[in-house]
């Protein structure tokens, strides 16, 4: 199991971490109507765009920060649709793991 150690002290796994995420969000009112695929898939890639321009900009704290929006973004996400997000990292973790170098010759 993934353990952080948070800054208080805490062990919190990313399971623990989503449904703190998505409580947070809950609480703040995002979750008040449905949230529609569409609309969070869009706010995941706005925190992608913000975290590049933070980069283009040499603004490296700038950009952790965005990355931090990321996977925030993507476990409110996954939590607000009942999915195990630790599980399904590290089960594609594992397939990832099998796959040949560089997938078989592709450049990026």
């Amino acid at each position: 199991m993934a353990v952080t150690r948070l800054k208080d002290g805490r062990n919190d796994s990313i399971a623990d971490i989503a449904k703190k995420v998505h409580k947070n969000a809950v609480e703040h009112g995002w979750w008040d109507k449905e949230r529609l695929v569409p609309e969070l898939l869009c706010l995941i890639h706005s925190e992608v765009s913000e975290a590049l321009e933070a980069y283009r900009n040499s603004n490296i704290e700038g950009m952790a920060e965005e990355l931090a929006d990321i996977v925030i973004r993507v476990f409110d996400m996954a939590e607000g649709m009942g999915i195990d997000i630790q599980t399904e990292i590290i089960e594609k973790h594992m397939i990832n793991k099998k796959r040949t170098y560089r997938h078989g010759g592709k450049v990026c």
